[in-house]
């Protein structure tokens, strides 16, 4: 027979830590096999006992009279414990499964996960429901691209407007505020119910509500600079708004809110870098139109992987388009107040042929949002003719 390994433990007791040489000497030993401990710590023959058997082993008194102060014998139960153990994918994305089990709940992607426990209820659980390739480069790429409003924003730069401009960049940042809000509002919503394995999703959706977090904070301290209130908000933006808030799904609430609406706040902020009277609204934006930029493309990229394995996705899109079409057919669209404010920062004065010129340049602003949402919409897969017509399906408030 081999004589049984003998472990000695020295001085080291069990209160200071010793069971993990106890346990890493018996992890490679079979069932029924015994370890010899031996030690000086008085308490040794007491604290081993109770240990094994809570771990499921046995023990044994020495006889040997060879120093061995009891014989640990080698039980199962921690084996058993994991015996239905499996891995939760692997760690990096090329690991990522199709479908994740609600039982790993917040496990982390690529443990070996004990069976049982609670399942928390997400569920986003299949991989083709929210992923895109493009997700853990584009979390990269916003991770670095973060900005602190009080550095990349010069708030004390002197400027003087006119009260009717200064009034209208006000009512515009009050617009922009609101649209913001239903922004951030909607991706918080949406990760909480991802399954943690697809995380580089998750974590894309929290930077981009981090984003709008950052826009409604931005925006409102513009409108607030020169000392004046907000501007109105309309019922109609508000219920425009609201049917955003009630879509329930992952893709149909991306598509009408990142590649529709924020892709139509892409054309809106660079309007306003054109038109921005001062120096401070047109840092504003810029930085706002760069965070927007990563929202749409996400958007666009989950859509574009989820049409190639869901051949009735279109089919979807366009029922929610039409949906929220008449849903809001008798609202009145845009706030008028919203409407005037950008025709006078585009005038820029207050002459007949200023207003006039000021308005042509919102006429071709929502031609520019027509014209980016059908090159998206075609990048889908739809049809030009069929493009065309959905986005003029959509709300006549931009988002």
């Amino acid at each position: 027979m081999t004589a049984s390994p003998v472990l000695d433990l020295g001085f080291l007791g069990f209160e200071q830590g010793a069971h993990l040489l106890v346990q890493r000497a018996l992890r490679d030993l079979p069932p029924g096999a015994e370890l010899g401990v031996t030690g000086l710590d008085a308490a040794l023959p007491v604290h081993l006992r109770a240990w094994a058997r809570k771990q499921g082993h046995g023990v044994r008194e020495s006889t040997d009279g060879l120093g061995v102060r009891a014989f640990v014998i080698r039980g199962r139960a921690d084996l058993d414990r994991w015996a239905g153990a499996v891995r939760a994918g692997g760690p990096r994305p090329d690991g990522i499964l199709a479908r994740a089990d609600p039982s790993w709940g917040l496990a982390a992607r690529g443990a070996l996960v004990e069976p049982g426990g609670p399942a928390p209820r997400f569920d986003l659980v299949d991989r083709d429901l929210v992923w895109a390739d493009i997700a853990p480069s584009l979390y990269a790429s916003a991770v670095a691209a973060q900005w602190k409003p009080d550095e990349a924003i010069a708030w004390d730069v002197g400027f003087a407007l006119p009260e009717e401009i200064e009034r209208a960049v006000v009512q515009v940042m009050t617009y922009l505020v609101e649209n913001e809000q239903a922004a951030l509002v909607i991706p918080a919503r949406l990760l909480a119910r991802i399954h943690p394995h697809f995380r580089e999703v998750q974590q894309l959706l929290a930077v981009q509500a981090a984003d709008e977090a950052r826009h409604v904070e931005v925006f409102t301290r513009r409108a607030l600079l020169r000392g004046g209130e907000l501007g109105t908000s309309s019922v109609s933006g508000r219920e425009s708004l609201a049917t955003l808030l009630t879509e329930p799904d992952f893709s149909l609430a991306s598509f009408l809110l990142s590649v529709l609406g924020e892709g139509s706040f892409l054309n809106l902020l660079s309007f306003l870098d054109r038109h921005a009277p001062d120096p401070v609204t047109r840092q504003v934006t810029r930085m706002a139109r760069q965070d927007e930029a990563r929202h749409v493309a996400f958007g666009v990229a989950h859509l574009q992987h989820q049409a190639a394995v869901d051949p009735a996705l279109r089919g979807r899109l366009r029922g929610a388009v039409e949906r929220r079409h008449d849903a809001l057919a008798d609202t009145a669209g845009l706030n008028q107040d919203v409407f005037d404010a950008l025709v006078v920062l585009a005038a820029g004065e207050w002459t007949p042929e200023a207003i006039r010129r000021g308005h042509e340049a919102v006429r071709l602003l929502q031609q520019e949002m027509h014209e980016g949402r059908q090159h998206r919409l075609i990048r889908l897969g739809f049809p030009a003719d069929e493009a065309a017509e959905l986005s003029s399906l959509h709300t006549r408030n931009f988002m």
